[in-house]
């Protein structure tokens, strides 16, 4: 039996490794490679698809070697991009170009649609006043948090249906940035981050495999009673450090089956709000909430199906209600509803 078990993992890890992006097997000899190596940068043996060209004062970009997969150019002086250093460069997978003084006009037409294989695109901390267009459709990861971005044109995003996680946390939009149909095209997106901007406004026309929400730190003050009706798979919204209060919230508009964790913290909100049975984690801290007791209404039932002994009832394991008016002992009625919690902060 172990013999069978060790067998199979060492199977498995073999598979594994042999289906990792990094392919050495078509490379030139290791003496070779060193050869095509740009001297401002670190080619290192072991990782022959990736370059190194972080942290060396570059205002340009030196010519990559064909074989690069991986390219590290982030903590530099660069401040354009154009096609000439790339030109062999046709592998491209991985690009880091954060903190750098790249802006939109600094990059020329076409720079990134023209790399059929690129899969994470990292351009935190520049000056980019857009999202740059076009991108290739092989995209999984697009990271721009930290520019000066204020507009979301319709169809910036209309080919990236592989993209899953979207940042744009940290720069300058407000409710008039998203133009109709903003995130059209987005068929895949699970994560979705646009913290750290001006919206008084839930975005509209959520992309509807969202997972995951990140809205801290804005200014919103209501959401739509229908909000989430068209992202049937969200299970994890942030709303902290913004401007919601009773008013602006509609009674059931959290109350989602897939959602498992909802943050709230530091807003306005004075009563608890109606939750589903499915959620584990509720952050409540730093409202106006006075008191608990009799006014927390017990979520439905809720079974486990694939273990009919698991105790029924609401799942929420953790309940933060710190920084609120609210004293303690914890009223007996939360006890009894949310059996299954772990911790309770007041």
């Amino acid at each position: 039996m172990d013999t069978h078990v060790i067998l199979f993992v060492a199977t498995f890890i073999f598979t594994v490794v042999e289906s990792q992006v990094y392919d050495y097997f078509d490379l030139e000899p290791s003496y070779l490679l060193s050869n095509d190596c740009p001297k401002e940068c670190i080619c290192p043996i072991t990782f022959p698809r990736a370059l190194y060209c972080e942290n060396k004062g570059l205002k340009e970009i030196p010519p990559i070697p064909s074989r690069i997969w991986y390219l590290y150019l982030q903590n530099n002086e660069i401040e354009t991009l154009n096609e000439k250093p790339f030109s062999n460069a046709t592998q491209l997978r991985w690009i880091n170009l954060n903190k750098n003084k790249i802006t939109s006009e600094g990059i020329d037409k076409n720079f990134f649609g023209a790399m059929k294989n690129l899969l994470y695109l990292f351009l935190e901390d520049n000056g980019l006043e857009g999202v740059p267009a076009p991108l290739p459709s092989t995209l999984e990861q697009l990271r721009l948090a930290r520019n000066k971005i204020s507009k979301i044109p319709e169809g910036v995003f209309s080919n990236l249906e592989n993209l899953t996680l979207l940042d744009l946390h940290q720069n300058k939009l407000t409710d008039g940035s998203f133009q109709a149909d903003a995130f059209a095209g987005l068929k895949n997106l699970v994560q979705l981050n646009v913290a750290r901007n001006a919206l008084k406004k839930m975005p509209t026309g959520l992309p509807s495999n969202t997972v995951q929400l990140y809205l801290d730190n804005n200014n919103i003050e209501s959401i739509p009673d229908d909000y989430f009706n068209n992202v049937p798979k969200i299970s994890f919204i942030r709303l902290n450090y913004n401007k919601l209060s009773d008013k602006g919230m509609p009674a059931t508009v959290f109350n989602l089956t897939s959602l498992l964790d909802l943050q709230l913290s530091h807003n306005e909100i004075s009563t608890v709000p109606i939750v589903n049975g499915h959620l584990e984690r509720l952050y409540l801290d730093h409202n106006k909430i006075k008191n608990i007791s009799g006014s927390v209404k017990c979520p439905n039932v809720v079974k486990e199906e694939h273990d009919p002994h698991f105790p029924h009832g609401p799942r929420l394991r953790y309940l933060r209600l710190d920084g609120n008016e609210i004293q303690p002992p914890i009223p007996l009625d939360i006890i009894v509803c949310f059996r299954l919690l772990q911790a309770i902060v007041i």
